[in-house]
């Protein structure tokens, strides 16, 4: 009876984590062609061809992180920042080797490792023969979901995201159009999103200046 509750229990606890993993799936591996990685570099390039580095950028940070992987989806990147003189921010090592892989990867990581150590858990105290195995499982599960976990924290600044998609937008001091402008970002720089008013995005950029930008003068890269 002891082992059957806890069947049930595991059972629920993964259910309540299985529903937004995947729904995370769902969004991230979207397929169409609006959200493929091709689609979304051939657009990049597009925009590069016609001189709008802005949107070029958008375009490939975009399908980079449906395909991270991807040798010339970088190499693009990299030469349109080169050319608009726009650096890019550079995560150390270990964030370079978590990021290397697609979400979907490390989603599906942090699902199985969940159901193993979920598993495990139940066999280590209903069964003591196997609980040396069951101590493996929940172990090599709590790793992959700590795997998973990490992943999400270091794309978590993504998320908040843009790119200036304008020539010399003016950061202003106030969200309103007539306030002071503190200084000009350049098309294609890469800000994040702090907070939003009434048609404004108060950004901070790589250089830790922070000011109100207009909406229609940048896009995020996770729409």
């Amino acid at each position: 009876m002891r082992l059957r509750r806890l069947v049930v229990f595991s059972g629920v606890f993964c259910l309540v984590f299985w529903s937004p993993a995947c729904r995370l799936h769902a969004e991230s591996g979207d397929t169409s062609p609006a959200l493929s990685a091709a689609t979304l570099y051939n657009q990049g390039n597009a925009y590069a061809r016609a001189g709008k580095p802005g949107l070029a950028v958008l375009n490939y940070e975009r399908a980079r992180l449906l395909a991270p992987a991807d040798a010339d989806i970088a190499a693009n990147l990299a030469t349109v920042r080169a050319a608009a003189h726009v650096a890019a921010p550079t995560p150390g090592g270990m964030a370079r080797l978590l990021l290397s892989a697609s979400p979907n990867v490390f989603a599906w990581v942090g699902m199985l490792g969940l159901l193993l150590a979920g598993f495990g858990f139940v066999v280590f105290v209903g069964a003591r023969r196997w609980r040396g195995a069951a101590a493996a499982a929940i172990i090599g599960g709590g790793l992959g979901v700590a795997t998973c976990v990490a992943d999400v924290i270091l794309c978590w600044p993504t998320l908040h995201a843009a790119v200036i998609i304008t020539p010399e937008t003016p950061v202003r001091v106030a969200p309103a159009p007539m306030s002071d402008s503190l200084f000009a970002l350049h098309e294609a720089e890469v800000v994040r999103i702090e907070a939003a008013h009434e048609g404004f995005w108060l950004v901070r950029t790589t250089a830790d200046r922070t000011g109100w930008v207009a909406v229609a003068d940048l896009a995020r890269i996770v729409p």
